[in-house]
Parts: structure tokens; sequence; C-alpha cells
């Protein structure tokens, strides 16, 4: 079971192809490896008001492994009627808008469109809800599933008083914290119901709608985010991450703002680049990617093999707080240990059990720095072989694709994987030619 062949592949036809993959629409959100996985936002209306209701919104993270990291989600929508929000709780929108009309009680916001956010860490408990306040960060639902999920409270004025008359908004945006998502219309389905804390009674809400919002990466950036680098002990062949896998240098419409490590001006360069300003500030390299996975085949022996995995951080800009790696290999199905590296096995193909969930140890190595000296974790997996299916040749030992934070990375092109000795040049020679050689050099001399 190996990779086919096929040409070498040069840094152009590499350039020509990502420019190709990166012209894709939001139909290509669709992954193979979590073919369910989404946000779900549900509204759930508890109380009527005199002019309005008072709803609950909560955000579930139903993707495996894509989470939202720090500066956190926005979530954004357009009013179907004139409501206002008199109050908020566990969120707050980031303007208030032109509430002049009102002369009594003044709004918390009074925009056609507004636009929310989780409150931070530490806010009074008089301003908090379950499952608020963490900064806007969404766990992964196989990471963390306690921290996959973010609510606030909101109350909305001169809106419909009974399910007839509510009118539910409409343009859901959801930012995390830049584009990515898509977010299709609310649907009402069947209030949610609540068991109360004896477990003796359930309530339901008054009424309930949901809003489905899924990833592309093709949405979220122009070019891709990581790149694969392999080794192995039986070649001395490093193959690097293909050129221009990220971005070019000087190329700023292929990402190509970088920085030389080695300039004496960095810390200025990199403290001066802009607090909000989430595009990657990466290390100058050839690849030009923001992170690196390199796979090393490090050890043979009689009944299993070892692989040494190492993650580097080239982005100055970006420290990556609960990190995690998806990778693709048929030997997922026998890997015996694994060091430093939590673990959870993937099945997106039923049965199939070849897709493996790495991310860090907490409180360890779950923050991967910036890039730096310290930018980088690594961890080795032991596999047991399986006689049926194991070798080295054709580039086997070597993943089918990885993900990093849930983008799919730029794999090498398979025929530049490092090859067995004498596997990949030279032609195999049966011991009747080389028979026939001989008595063919024998009778030569003879006759000489």
């Amino acid at each position: 079971m190996g990779f086919s062949l096929l040409p070498k592949a040069t840094p152009c036809i590499l350039l020509l192809v990502l420019l190709y993959c990166t012209s894709f629409t939001s139909t290509d959100a669709y992954d193979p490896l979590d073919p369910n996985g989404n946000i779900t936002i549900k509204w759930d209306i508890i109380s009527w008001t005199p002019d309005g209701y008072v709803a609950v919104v909560t955000m579930n993270n139903f993707q495996q492994y894509r989470h939202i990291a720090s500066p956190g989600w926005s979530l954004g929508w357009t009013w179907a009627k004139k409501e206002v929000i008199w109050s908020m709780m566990g969120g707050q929108t980031t303007e208030q808008g032109d509430c002049s009309k009102f002369k009594g009680g003044i709004p918390h916001c009074c925009k056609k469109d507004p636009t929310v956010v989780d409150l931070l860490p530490g806010t009074p408990y008089n301003q908090q809800i379950a499952n608020c306040c963490k900064g806007g960060v969404l766990s992964s639902w196989v990471q963390d599933p306690t921290n996959a999920v973010s609510s606030f409270q909101v109350s909305v004025g001169r809106a419909g008083t009974t399910n007839k008359t509510v009118k539910v908004p409409k343009n859901f945006t959801l930012n995390a914290p830049g584009p990515g998502y898509t977010c299709g219309p609310a649907k009402i389905v069947k209030p949610t119901q609540f068991i109360q804390a004896d477990k003796r009674r359930v309530t339901q809400a008054l009424m309930t709608w949901n809003v489905t919002c899924t990833y592309s990466q093709f949405l979220a950036q122009k070019t891709p985010s990581c790149c694969v680098s392999l080794s192995s002990f039986y070649n001395d062949t490093i193959v690097p991450c293909p050129t221009c896998a990220c971005g070019c240098q000087g190329n700023s419409s292929l990402s190509g703002s970088c920085v030389n490590p080695n300039t004496p001006h960095l810390a200025s360069v990199v403290s001066g680049s802009g607090k909000n300003n989430f595009s990657p500030l990466v290390q100058c390299t050839s690849h030009m990617c923001p992170v690196r996975i390199h796979w090393h085949v490090k050890l043979n022996y009689k009944e299993y093999w070892r692989v040494k995995v190492t993650i580097t951080n080239f982005n100055y800009r970006m420290n990556y707080s609960e990190w995690n790696m998806v990778v693709q290999h048929p030997n997922f199905d026998n890997l015996t240990q694994l060091f430093s590296f939590n673990y959870k096995s993937l099945t997106p193909y039923g049965s199939i059990n070849d897709t493996a969930m790495l991310w860090g140890v907490k409180f360890y190595n779950d923050f991967l720095n910036q890039a730096g000296p310290n930018g980088n974790v690594q961890s080795e997996l032991l596999f047991r072989k399986d006689k049926a299916t194991f070798t080295f040749d054709k580039g086997w030992a070597f993943p089918r694709r990885i993900y990093f934070n849930g983008d799919n990375c730029v794999m090498p092109p398979p025929d530049a994987y490092p090859w067995l000795p004498n596997a990949g040049s030279r032609p195999e020679v049966s011991l009747f030619a080389v028979v026939i050689a001989s008595l063919v050099a024998l009778v030569f001399y003879a006759h000489a």
C-alpha cells in the first residue's frame, strides 16, 4: 500500500496549483475528516417581557478538532424589525449605536446589525451566566467538551411578545476572530428542554431557533497556514516543505510578509506589527508557512517502528494555545505508545481507524510559543507492525495528510519522499540476467 508516482513537481507548478486551489468557493467547506463538524447557535426564549423577550443564546462547537482561540469569537446578525437590546449578561455588543430616541431608560444597543462578543474572565458574578466569560475562546469537541460551549443572555425590546409575533433575526455572521465561517438562516425548532437540578422536573423554552455555521479554509485565508517536511533513518535526504507552500517572499498577494530572524531590530518589528492585526508575520523561509510539521521515521525494530513529530512555529504574531494536529496514516490502528501528547482516534470512515488527533498535555506543552528558540513542541509515536501491510517502500511510512488547528497542511509531492536505498533509481536485475552477462563476458575474453 503506497503512493502512486507523479511527475516531478517544480515550484512553478506548485504555485499554479496553489493559486488554483485558493480560487475555490465556500461550497468546498466540506471536511472529509469531520463531515458533521459545525458550530450551532441556539436561541432559547425563556420569558416574555412587556415589549419583547429574554433569550439565552448558546454556541456549541461540534467540530472535533477545530477551535476558536484568543481573541475569540464575535457573533453578528440583523434584526427583522426595529428591535433593540435592553440589557445583556455574559456578553456585550461592540457598539451601542444611536439611542437618542429613547428619553427614559437607554438600551444597551440600538443598532440594526449588532455584533456581540464574550466577556473576559474575571467579570463580576452579577454580570455572568453559565458558560460565559471566557474571552471568546471555544475549545474543540474532542479536546475539551466542557469548554466547547459559550452562552450569553439578551433582553430584547420592541419585538414580538408571542410565538406568532416574534421574528427571528437574519444574516448571521461568525468571526473567529477573522473570516472562515458561513452561517445559514435561523430555523425554528422544537423548544429546548431543561432538566432541573433535582432531576425530578423538566421545563422547556417558550420558543427556540437554531443557526448552523460551517468553516471553510478557503474563506479563512488566501493561502495555506501550515506545511509538512519529511525525513527518515534510512535515507539522508530531508524533504523540505514545498517552495512557496504558503506564499512567496516579496509577493504581497501571496502573504509574503516576513522577517529575517537575524535582523538586529527583530523585537521592535514584532512589537510594532499591530495588536489587532491577525495576518501572520512569519520568519523568512522558502515555504513562508506560519507552522511547519516535521515527520521523521526514526527507528526500526523487529515488531515495532518509531516516529518523531516536531511542530515548529514560524509566526511572530501568534502563540498557539490548545493547538492540535490531525494525522492520517494506516498504521494508527496499531499505535502502541505516545510520548508527551494526548491522543484520540477519529473514525470519519466508520470502522477504518487510520486517523488520529494529537494535542499537548495541559500545562506542559499545550502552548506553542511564537517564533523563536522555544517555538516548537515534539513527541514520539511507537507503532506495532502489521505484517500484512507494513513496509518502508514507496513512502508508506509517511502520513497521507496532516491538519494543524483544523487547516489542511501542504504536503511534499509523493515522488520527493525519502525512498529506501536502491529502491528508487536502480532497476531490479534478475539472477538469470547476471549469469548470462557473465557468460557473455567469459566468451568475449576467451576469444580476445
